[in-house]
């Protein structure tokens, strides 16, 4: 049985992987559509939510970019804001998480 830590690793090696190919929210919007979308949801419904799923991760990205500190090295103030962003991301993970769950037993 792979454990939580192996499929952590997987999933780290991955993302780096997927990074280095320019697509990582590509697949990330994969994932969306295949565990939220519902199987038959028309294209213009999964069209419009790839387009919400990149502007939100344009709108992180660029947020992050313009509020860490002009220091070369991250400051005590941007690794509060990380920490910030992190804690709000894991609540809708969580949520996500159960979301995922429920309709599984649907």
């Amino acid at each position: 049985m792979t454990t939580r830590s192996q499929i952590g690793k997987i999933v780290d090696e991955v993302s780096k992987k997927l990074i280095d190919e320019g697509k990582l929210i590509e697949v990330g919007f994969y994932g969306y559509r295949r565990f939220v979308l519902p199987p038959n949801a028309p294209q213009i419904q999964i069209d419009e939510c790839r387009w919400a799923f990149f502007a939100g991760a344009q709108h992180l990205f660029a947020s992050i970019i313009s509020i860490m500190d002009a220091d070369a090295e991250p400051t005590a103030n941007d690794l509060r804001r990380m920490d910030q962003i992190h804690a709000e991301l894991q609540k809708f993970a969580k949520e996500l998480e159960l979301r995922v769950e429920s309709k599984g037993k649907a």
